[in-house]
């Protein structure tokens, strides 16, 4: 039984208010998200003070220890460097600036002697381009006092967290209606598995759901085969033997544009999970935010229902 693809009659109320409930936690939460994050990355940074003498060291030796300071250290200059400008003003592998801003690690397979040259180039431009204005000691004989290391280190972790704004409020968001799904279910006697248990997707109990759960699919190939993550994967209470288990992504957007510019995302993961398993699989979303008509009509045609959270009871239509 379809719970709301095949109900377009519905769309635009359910539309306003889902981009109502999305706004009224974003007044509320969001700015606690954000001050909880930029806390603790104020932390990181001052760490990152004290390792380069408060930038007035800014050693190659550490950036080769401690890899994961790049990001804090491209916004300490003047101005603020992007991982793309970094690259292009020094000059070096764009490989390994983006294996340690991703991976926190430099490339396995680059030459040592490579990876040294090339962080020297990092360096020399960060000690160069180090922003007078936050670090108002450099150049002076007197040190810093705690006052001024803190200002700083506000200030440096104020540009990471603008720079990752939207991540943070996506994952406070999603982290919520993971709750929000997770309190229904075991409301009506639902056990959470987690992947210590180490059961597999399509061996769990009847009655029973874990979040972030990897699914494995074939390729177009037909013989490689690769995980993906599902958000929620839920066994029915009432399953039979043989029963496939339903699965949800949790989705949550700020904007429209946003979500169409993501909407191909679940109709690949519905044609991986359908080519591999067959039309037995229901792949839904469960929605919180600004989802227009025109994505939601493209889910639809792909064969992908979805629940409201303002109308999270609909989740009983999918059998639950």
């Amino acid at each position: 039984m379809a719970a709301n693809l095949n109900k377009p009659g519905q769309w635009k109320a359910d539309i306003a208010k889902s981009v109502d409930m999305y706004n009224d936690w974003f007044m509320k939460f969001a700015p606690q998200a954000f001050r909880t994050t930029r806390l603790q990355t104020t932390q990181d940074v001052e760490a990152t003070l004290r390792s380069t003498g408060n930038m007035t060291r800014i050693d190659p030796v550490i950036l080769r220890q401690h890899p994961e300071i790049l990001p804090t250290l491209r916004m300490s200059t003047c101005p603020p460097l992007a991982v793309d400008r970094l690259i292009g003003l020094t000059g070096v592998s764009p490989n390994l600036v983006k294996s340690i801003e991703l991976k926190k690690k430099f490339p396995p397979r680059m030459i040592s002697t490579d990876v040294d040259s090339e962080i020297i180039k990092i360096t020399n431009m960060i000690q160069k381009m180090a922003d007078p204005d936050i670090f108002t000691w450099l150049g002076c004989e007197e040190p810093p006092t705690e006052i001024e290391i803190h200002r700083a280190a506000t200030i440096v972790a104020d540009r990471l967290c603008g720079a990752i704004a939207n991540p943070i409020i996506r994952n406070a968001q999603e982290k919520r209606q993971l709750n929000v799904i997770q309190s229904w279910l075991e409301a009506r006697g639902y056990t959470q598995l987690f992947s210590r248990d180490a059961v597999h997707f399509n061996a769990m109990p009847f009655g029973s759901f874990s979040f972030r759960m990897n699914v494995p699919v074939k390729l177009e190939d037909g013989v490689k085969t690769v995980n993906i993550p599902i958000d929620v994967v839920i066994m029915p209470k009432t399953g039979k033997p043989g029963v496939f288990p339903i699965f949800f992504e949790a989705k949550s957007a700020g904007d429209f544009a946003n979500t169409n510019k993501r909407r191909k995302e679940e109709a690949v993961k519905m044609a991986q999970l359908r080519s591999t398993y067959g039309k037995k699989v229901q792949f839904n979303l469960f929605l919180c935010g600004y989802f227009d008509s025109g994505y939601l009509g493209y889910e639809a045609a792909e064969g992908i229902d979805w629940v409201w959270e303002h109308r999270v009871d609909d989740l009983a239509l999918f059998g639950i």
